[in-house]
């Protein structure tokens, strides 16, 4: 599947921010899964880009502002060439040791009623991890409401589950707190989803998508989307990893003055149209 992404991220500002700093984690590697085409990062000011990666092995740029700015725009465009791989996840660049991946975090801590939960799932399908963690995924898409919507970047697990509700980062943390306790090595990850269009046609939203890796003996690394009930497929554009959102966020930055800030983020992935294949476009969000 070729996938197209347009992804605005629009800062403003009561007062021109100085000293403007922001850590972009919003370009993919190449996989067995995927082949990036072309991608291009665009801030709408002048300042120094540069790229590094960090210590999970992700593509990131650092971006500072020449000037005080009242406002900022940060445009991603990019074309992807995703493969159906049935979740697995193979060839991807690997800095850290598997069990690096039990750590828990403040928001992937599992509290009594997730630990709880996640044993009633390993009671009903037995300790051989890949049944019990396609046990787990259909569990909480069953228990856990999916609500798209923007990424709020400190809803811990425990705080979703106890809500029944949550964006896909919320259902991810649940997914890896449950998974860790069950000391099956997971990790969050960051990226993009193309979904079909509904009815009424593509719908405005907000924000990226997320799911979860865990660890098959095996197999190595398999996606699980919490968010809707499946492995991961090759409507998932991979971006980022981490131990949870804070590790894997889009962006993240901060500044001197600028007075109150206001975030809108506006983002379409489409599938690119081919031979014989329809052309379908909507907007996304992580929710």
């Amino acid at each position: 599947m070729r996938i197209r992404i347009v992804h605005d991220t629009v800062y403003t500002y009561e007062h021109p921010a100085r000293g403007l700093i922001q850590i972009l984690r919003l370009t993919p590697r190449d996989h067995d899964g995927q082949h990036v085409r072309e991608w291009r990062i665009e801030p709408s000011v002048n300042g120094r880009l540069t790229a590094r990666e960090d210590g999970f092995g992700n593509l990131v740029h650092w971006f500072s502002a020449d000037d005080p700015t009242d406002a900022l725009t940060v445009r991603v465009t990019g074309e992807i060439e995703t493969f159906e791989t049935n979740g697995i996840v193979r060839g991807a660049v690997e800095r850290l040791p598997d069990l690096f991946y039990l750590r828990d975090t403040s928001l992937t801590e599992a509290n009594p009623e997730i630990k709880a939960f996640a044993q009633k799932v390993a009671d009903a399908s037995g300790r051989e991890p890949l049944p019990l963690l396609h046990r787990l995924l259909a569990s909480l898409h069953e228990t856990v409401a999916f609500e798209p919507g923007p990424a709020s970047g400190g809803t811990g697990a425990a705080a979703a589950f106890a809500a029944g509700r949550g964006i896909s980062q919320d259902l991810t943390h649940i997914f890896l707190a449950a998974a860790r306790h069950l000391d099956i090595p997971s990790r969050y990850v960051s990226g993009y989803f193309r979904r079909d269009e509904d009815a009424e046609g593509p719908r405005e939203q907000r924000a990226g998508h997320a799911w979860a890796e865990a660890l098959v003996p095996g197999l190595g690394w398999v996606g699980f989307d919490p968010a809707h009930g499946l492995s991961a497929t090759e409507a998932h554009v991979r971006v980022s990893i981490g131990l949870d959102y804070l590790g894997a966020a889009p962006i993240r930055g901060s500044r001197v003055g600028g007075g109150t800030e206001t975030l809108d983020v506006k983002l379409h992935v489409e599938q690119v149209a081919g031979p014989g294949r329809a052309h379908s476009r909507q907007s996304q969000s992580q929710g």
